[in-house]
């Protein structure tokens, strides 16, 4: 354990300290932050590799472990309704609780969305609850499509077409987040547990396309909450405003430790209740169906563990170190004279930010293991780094010029649906799968304040401008696992025919060979008649 968890700090540190070094980099030379800022953001890179870590380790343990028994059991079950009552439940819960979509619901409006039973529900609130029915439908979809075999390629087509519908309609300040919240949904904690249940159910279920099968479920979550922020969108009432992320103020090192003390607390509640519906439905399992051996429990649990302090140190310090750097940094740039730097700065922040994000590792991880090194971790993570630097560049364009958000969604989904019908499907499967865990918390929490910071700073409309860098974030990898998979599919198509050919070519020198024997036995036979 010791020599794992050694070997993942270090596979973290290399994952994290190129966008440390970029921040450190602006900070010297062309943006310097205040000292209070400097000191969150150098003691959160610490917190950050460290949770990470934790994380890494016992997402492979623990939660892959759970996903893929309780899916297997599903399925061995044979009960469509228990099954697709557990999906929705899991999804509604788990969703309730997701770190990055909390950052989300915190940066939206304070303003009352409506009263229940005597009690305000703000903007951000209702945006939580929809997103969280959003997913449990959508989950729920994602289980009956694998169990009937729907297509997954015509099921995306239809559902975006359905998106973008419900998307002309809504108010535009709800536009950019609805897409975001896409994005955002599908983070650390959720996405695990998603692909490991859908593994679990296509390993059992076999068949021609059980490898398609596997992915696609965290694709189609991501639907959902577009669609139900859209909605709630269409029904607000009144214009919707921001309120910018606060910088502490910070004179010394004690106020930085203050800082995190009182973030910690606050962490271990909001992890404590993404993990606990998954352990109670676990436990549930284990106790009527699964009835597994102690030891393996027991490491299951140990695995969890680790999954709940990674996380806990992990979002403290993406959120308390993280978020006001890049609040502060975007404002900064923004105001430079030459403020059209933050575009290749956010590109190329962009590209090394991924390598730092959680759910990116768990997804390439087992679409290695699921393809059996055909798509390899680095093919995967190689395309999304260079989608993500074009997303945020684009986002970051959108941040100084105001151009609206239609302008790029348009295009993009239009090229990423149309590449639905030219690709292998396990490859669609993986890009929309992939749109969900690129945007995870590390773009909430240091891209998405680096937008806002910057839109408020030269007096945009933050709404409408600077969110929607998660939206950018989501769609990209949609374009370029798609392109990965059509090359992939011509290089294999030109490795077939280069097979055929090797075979014909063998085929003629066997045809050749066996003539010259024919020739020789017949001249041999001729010989022994002469002879005789």
């Amino acid at each position: 354990m010791l020599r794992e968890l050694i070997s993942k700090f270090k596979e973290t540190s290399i994952a994290v300290l190129p966008v440390a070094g970029i921040v450190l980099m602006l900070h010297f030379t062309i943006a310097p932050m205040p000292f209070g800022v400097l000191a969150l953001f150098l003691s959160g890179t610490f917190l950050l590799v460290l949770g990470m870590t934790l994380f890494q380790l016992g997402s492979e343990v623990g939660m892959t472990s759970i996903g893929n028994q309780i899916g297997s059991k599903l399925v061995e079950l044979k009960n469509l309704k228990i099954f697709l009552i557990t999906a929705f439940l899991l999804g509604f819960l788990v969703t309730i609780a997701e770190p990055d979509l909390q950052v989300l619901g915190k940066q939206m409006p304070e303003q009352t969305m409506f009263s229940l039973f005597n009690m305000d529900v703000s903007v951000g609130q209702t945006l939580v609850y929809m997103v969280a029915f959003g997913v449990a439908i959508f989950l729920t979809a994602a289980v009956i499509r694998v169990v009937f075999g729907f297509d997954l390629s015509r099921l995306f087509f239809m559902l975006y077409i359905g998106v973008f519908v419900l998307a002309f309609f809504t108010k535009p300040e709800y536009l950019a987040v609805s897409f975001d919240s896409g994005g955002v949904t599908t983070g650390p904690i959720t996405v695990p547990f998603i692909l490991a249940l859908g593994i679990g159910i296509a390993s059992v279920k076999k068949g021609a396309d059980s490898e398609t099968d596997s992915f696609g479920f965290v694709g189609l979550c991501s639907v959902g909450p577009i669609m139900a922020v859209a909605i709630m969108g269409m029904l607000a009432k009144g214009d919707a405003s921001y309120d910018p992320t606060v910088i502490p103020e910070i004179a010394n090192f004690g106020d930085v430790i203050m800082v995190y003390l009182r973030a910690f607390p606050v962490f271990f509640e909001e992890v404590a209740l993404a993990l606990l519906p998954i352990l109670a439905v676990y436990v549930f399992f284990q106790v009527v169906y699964l009835k597994l051996p102690k030891i393996s429990v027991i490491k299951t649990l140990v695995g969890v563990l680790y999954t709940y302090i990674g996380l806990v140190i992990f979002l403290t310090a993406a959120n308390t170190g993280f978020m006001p750097a890049g609040s502060f940094m975007g404002g900064a740039l923004a105001l430079l004279d030459f403020n059209w730097v933050i575009i290749p700065i956010g590109m190329l922040v962009g590209f090394f930010i991924l390598m730092a994000e959680p759910a990116v590792y768990v997804l390439t991880v087992q679409v290695e293991e699921v393809t059996g090194g055909a798509i390899t971790r680095k093919m995967m993570m190689t395309a999304l780094m260079i989608g993500m630097s074009v997303s945020v560049g684009m986002a970051m364009l959108r941040v100084i010029t105001g151009i609206s958000i239609w302008y790029l969604l348009i295009p993009g989904y239009a090229i990423a649906l149309g590449l639905l019908f030219f690709v292998p499907k396990i490859f669609t499967a993986i890009a929309f799968d992939s749109g969900g865990v690129a945007s995870g918390p590390m773009t909430a929490t240091f891209l998405l304040p680096f937008a806002t910071g910057a839109c408020t700073a030269i007096g945009g409309n933050v709404l409408m401008d600077g969110f929607g860098v998660v939206a950018m974030v989501a769609m990209t990898p949609l374009v370029a696992i798609q392109i990965l998979g059509a090359v992939y599919a011509i290089k294999s198509k030109h490795v077939l025919e280069e097979e055929a050919e090797e075979l014909a070519e063998l085929y003629e020198d066997i045809e050749e060979e066996v003539e010259s024997y024919q020739l020789d036995l017949n001249y041999s036979i001729i010989e022994l008649d002469y002879t005789r």
